[in-house]
């Protein structure tokens, strides 16, 4: 803990004497402490005192300690430290179970509460340096800009992101074609300890058996060597799936033995880089069919991260695109194309194979149709407008809608319980969309 940060603490407690008797023994410890009677208070106190522990009765009139741990956001809130009489214990224990930091029974031992109280601070002052310190490299590297969305696969994408790029082990990238694999790598190298060395990417399916060891091992010292310009930094080794299996044998042996030995002769070359690998393929799939050496695949997927469709993350898809339209915009030196409710409607109802890619390249032919004066979302896309495509943003998304539940309904075998879960929707309202929509499970089975 930094020693210019003074431990504040909330302290509520019904019994005047022991508020006092409390706030004396906190105080004299150096604490910052404001007592309350009512855990109410405590509560509307909370967003302006900001305390690092909060210490409460667990019995108490009107909102009990229970409640207030019910009110406490879980990864947000002070941890809760719960004072109990010998009687309380088991809703004490209970409350604990539910998420609060730890309880002490009454009379209170004066060291023992201290020592839980500080280590509860401590720990929570350190998880808000952490959330600092992520939300600085994010802004610092782009990441939030990079990675851009709200969805909870895409926020997850950017803790996996952050949490990789500190070890040096090698990542293995899973996603289809256009969700943004060489996004990822080049993020994993700029937050890396070796975001300042150099990034190199190798297109496995071109690489040849035959030129292999010029190219990769370069002439006298390594001159013209890939690999060596690697060197203290990353070597992202792309479509590695459709490597040739005996290019794949030479790469399994640099990356085991990290040296070259240059083709024009002399001593061998240590090397020193990290290793991040992408598919679009399932890598076990490829092992099974002897396309991919199950040794390489060991030595690529130490930590792995699969990248969410678009599809998955649809409700990222009209910040996503507003976000590339304007980018294109400020290239082609023109104002971004407005979003017509026919433009929304016409993104809503496509799956999007290719990906943020092909959205990516959807926006940009909008912004260049846009700057001679027409165009529509639609046109971007090259749909035929005799196509059937939702003429509103309701029945975009109830299309949608309909689909989803279907697969889902599908995947689950007529599951409703399962389906429910799997959409994150209550039972209910699962059965109220299935009628609205005129879904028939029979048909679906």
């Amino acid at each position: 803990m930094s020693r210019s940060h003074i431990r504040t603490i909330l302290l509520i407690d019904d019994d005047r004497s022991m508020r006092e008797s409390l706030v004396d023994l906190l105080e004299a410890d150096g604490w910052r402490a404001e007592a309350v009677s009512r855990a109410q208070k405590g509560v509307d106190l909370l967003p302006d005192l900001q305390p690092d522990v909060i210490l409460s009765d667990v019995k108490m009139p009107g909102m009990s300690g229970l409640d207030l741990l019910g009110q406490l956001a879980p990864d947000i809130s002070p941890p809760l430290v719960l004072i109990s009489a010998h009687g309380d214990i088991p809703m004490a224990v209970k409350a604990m179970q539910d998420g609060a930091y730890s309880f002490v029974e009454k009379p209170y031992e004066p060291r023992r509460l201290l020592t839980i109280l500080r280590h509860a601070a401590d720990q929570h002052l350190m998880r808000r340096t952490n959330e600092r310190l992520k939300a600085r490299l994010m802004r610092l590297s782009g990441l939030d800009r990079a990675l851009l969305g709200q969805t909870p696969e895409t926020r997850a994408l950017r803790e996996d992101v952050l949490d990789l790029a500190e070890s040096d082990a090698p990542v293995l990238v899973l996603g289809q074609t256009g969700t943004g694999k060489e996004l990822v790598a080049r993020a994993l190298h700029d937050l890396s300890p070796a975001g300042d060395g150099p990034f190199v990417a190798l297109n496995c399916a071109a690489l040849s058996v035959d030129s292999f060891e010029t190219e990769m091992f370069g002439g006298h010292a390594g001159q013209g060597s890939r690999l060596l310009a690697a060197n203290g930094g990353t070597l992202f080794l792309d479509e590695i799936c459709s490597c040739p299996l005996q290019v794949q044998a030479k790469l399994l042996r640099v990356i085991e033995d990290k040296q070259i030995l240059p083709t024009a002769g002399g001593p061998p070359i240590p090397l020193a880089f990290r290793v991040v690998s992408a598919t679009n393929e399932d890598p076990e799939q490829a092992v099974e069919e002897g396309r991919l050496r199950r040794d390489l695949l060991f030595r690529l997927n130490t930590m792995m991260v699969s990248l969410p469709t678009l599809h998955q993350r649809r409700d990222d898809l009209l910040l996503l695109f507003t976000h590339f339209t304007q980018e294109f915009a400020r290239v082609y030196e023109t104002a971004p194309p407005p979003l017509t409710q026919e433009d929304i409607a016409a993104l809503m109802a496509h799956d999007w194979p290719g990906n943020v890619r092909e959205l990516r390249n959807v926006a940009e032919r909008r912004v260049l149709a846009s700057r001679r004066g027409g165009g529509s979302v639609a046109q971007a896309m090259r749909i035929d407008p005799t196509d059937d495509i939702p003429n509103t943003l309701r029945e975009a998304v109830a299309s949608f809608e309909r689909e989803l539940i279907a697969k889902a309904i599908k995947a689950h075998e007529g599951r409703m319980d399962a389906v429910a879960e799997a959409l994150g929707i209550g039972r209910r309202t699962l059965n109220e969309k299935i009628v609205k929509l005129a879904l028939d499970k029979e048909a679906l089975l």
